[in-house]
């Protein structure tokens, strides 16, 4: 199955309802080295559709680190978990942030912080830089 082309206006309406923000791992867009990308949360190569319904907007990490993943072995149970879908669950049940460091709520959160690198150790200390003068949250 070939990927299908995300118009100018399904990109403009993923960002614009993310609020221009990572759905995973929260960073600003303005305070991002690259554009944010639209990101299939069922990639089309396990028949995900270019729908809004299936798109998240990612920063560039995270686009790359999650790939066509849907899934993961959840380090504490060593079952098989889904990734976290910001189309039907809420961020903040599934994860908290302190300072620049995500920790996980829930088996959801646990397999998507490893496969994303959301605790990478740059990355901690991007967010908390930003954290520190008021560009990124703390929830």
């Amino acid at each position: 199955m070939t990927a299908a082309r995300i118009s100018p206006a399904l990109r403009k309406e993923v960002r614009e309802r993310a609020q221009r923000c990572c759905e995973y791992c929260l960073l600003p867009e303005a305070q991002a080295f690259f554009p944010h990308e639209p990101d299939h949360i069922i990639a089309t190569k396990h028949r995900g559709e270019s729908t809004i319904d299936n798109l998240a907007l990612a920063c560039f990490d995270c686009n790359r680190f999650k790939g066509s993943d849907i899934a993961s072995i959840d380090p504490d149970s060593r079952e098989l978990t889904q990734l976290f879908n910001p189309r039907i669950e809420e961020w903040t049940e599934h994860f908290s942030i302190a300072g620049g460091l995500i920790s996980p709520r829930t088996a959801i959160g646990r397999v998507t912080a490893v496969v994303l690198k959301l605790n990478l150790q740059s990355r901690v200390e991007v967010r908390e830089l930003l954290a520190s003068v008021g560009h990124y949250p703390q929830t």
